[in-house]
């Protein structure tokens, strides 16, 4: 049987490697969008590759932070307002079109 104490950097490990995941996949998306804006100059693909850059450098630092809580007031604002962008995005692309 193993002790809790042994698991510890274990854990750590893989949640480092799975936020690792997060930000490659999150910055892979903020790619795509942005080429897609590059072709279209459509505002809202600029507002899911914003969203996405943000949400991917938010992982990061929340990697390298000594306290990665992922309900600290400071993460849930990072992700509220890489929403908000994206609602603004459909805001702005929904009142142009109308």
């Amino acid at each position: 049987m193993t002790s809790m104490t042994s698991m510890a950097p274990m854990t750590s490990m893989l949640d480092g490697f799975l936020i690792g995941v997060i930000v490659i996949a999150s910055l892979a998306a903020g790619l795509f969008f942005l080429r897609f804006w590059r072709e279209s100059r459509d505002s809202l693909f600029l507002a899911f590759s914003l969203a996405f850059t943000i949400e991917a450098l938010n992982r990061i630092a929340q990697l390298f932070s000594t306290q990665s809580d992922e309900g600290s007031p400071w993460v849930c604002l990072v992700r509220a307002f890489a929403f908000l962008i994206i609602v603004a995005g459909i805001v702005h692309k929904n009142r142009r079109n109308s």
